[in-house]
């Protein structure tokens, strides 16, 4: 199997699996993932997000999953406003989520500028967590760029390289489970939740002295965040079940394309496409950058 097939597999069985997840608006987000987005966004309460979209016709989720962020969307927009998604695993589950909400959803590759050609010009693309399992996220970036209307923008986030040891547990651990079914790989990746949930419970923060061979930085931590941080993605969010909170972890784990990048690589893709950034924001795990095409181009 090769690695683009496994990826496609894992985020089909994914989204098939939890097919309704957060998949009912901005009613059906938790708090706590909501808040993330809109804050690595830019956005500090929904509100200023329903203020961007209304200014936007055309709006493209590329990479859609089962079509939460689109669900999001669908609240905010304008009535005018043309919905639409592409995806290569889930595109079936997000038609069935979605209905009229869109105007279409269809099932494409990022690195094939045909699939996003058949579709309307957007003026706002909203491409997070999707770039780094593709097998060629620049090429695939060049072509939303491509596609992107003049003046529009696009917002993308990517999973950002981390310290050493985090890398390194990251990377062994998909080695393990990548080849293992869905059933079995999520099986695995609830040692992770079950780890999460146990140290997140323990309520405790301490102070950390800077590690500079380990790349961590002096800080105050809770037990969770300073394992998550620094060792392994142990995630636990308790505004979720423990079959979704499974599913996050196995969603880190399991796809065998998983880049990981830097903010000037990052910076560096919009600047070669011509596109001046608006926005960056970078955490301990991602780089969201929100880019404007010239309307000269």
């Amino acid at each position: 199997m090769t690695n683009e097939i496994q990826t496609a597999y894992s985020f089909g069985e994914k989204w098939r699996s939890s097919a309704n997840f957060q998949a009912d608006g901005a009613e059906s987000f938790d708090s706590e993932t909501l808040n993330w987005i809109l804050g690595r966004n830019g956005f500090a309460i929904l509100e200023d997000l329903r203020t961007f979209l209304r200014e936007r016709s055309v709006i493209l989720d590329a990479g859609c999953g089962n079509g939460r962020i689109l669900g999001l969307f669908a609240d905010l927009v304008s009535p005018e406003t043309r919905l639409f998604g592409i995806d290569l695993a889930a595109a079936d589950v997000a038609r069935k989520n979605l209905g009229p909400k869109v105007e279409q959803v269809i099932a494409g590759d990022l690195t094939q500028i045909d699939a996003l050609t058949a579709l309307p010009a957007p003026d706002f693309i909203y491409c997070q967590e999707v770039l780094h399992h593709t097998s060629d996220p620049a090429g695939a970036f060049k072509n939303l760029a491509q596609i992107l209307s003049p003046g529009g923008e696009i917002a993308i986030y990517v999973y950002k390289r981390k310290a050493p040891v985090r890398e390194f547990t990251d990377d062994h651990v998909r080695r393990l489970i990548q080849d293992r079914d869905y059933a079995q790989a999520m099986d695995l990746a609830s040692d992770f939740t079950r780890l999460g949930k146990a140290l997140t419970e323990l309520d405790v923060e301490f102070d950390v002295p800077e590690v500079r061979c380990l790349e961590i930085p002096a800080g105050r931590y809770t037990v969770q965040r300073f394992l998550y941080h620094f060792f392994a993605k142990c995630y636990w969010n308790p505004e979720l079940s423990a079959d979704h909170n499974d599913m996050i972890n196995f969603d880190w784990y399991h796809p065998s394309i998983c880049s990981r990048h830097t903010p000037d690589e990052v910076n560096g893709w919009f600047e070669s496409n011509n596109l001046s950034v608006v926005h960056q924001y970078v955490d301990e795990y991602g780089i969201t950058v929100r880019g404007k095409k010239s309307l000269n181009l």
